[in-house]
């Protein structure tokens, strides 16, 4: 998630600020119909980004430079 393109990396922080606005909302009782723990709702944010920058042509470009 922290490695990558800056294509990958600002997508990344734009789901996981997405994620911690909705659980911020569901702490504050305003959206109280979504019952995801947390650590699932990470654990998928993470898949998602590995699955993108795996597939992301700058990314693998990066990698096989390593």
């Amino acid at each position: 998630m922290l490695m990558g393109c800056k294509k990958c990396r600002m997508i990344g922080a734009v789901l996981f600020l997405a994620l911690g606005v909705v659980f911020l909302l569901r702490d504050l009782g305003m959206w109280d119909f979504w019952n995801v723990q947390w650590w699932t709702a990470l654990f998928l944010l993470a898949g998602v980004t590995g699955f993108a920058a795996c597939n992301c042509p700058d990314c693998c470009a990066m990698m096989k430079k390593r």
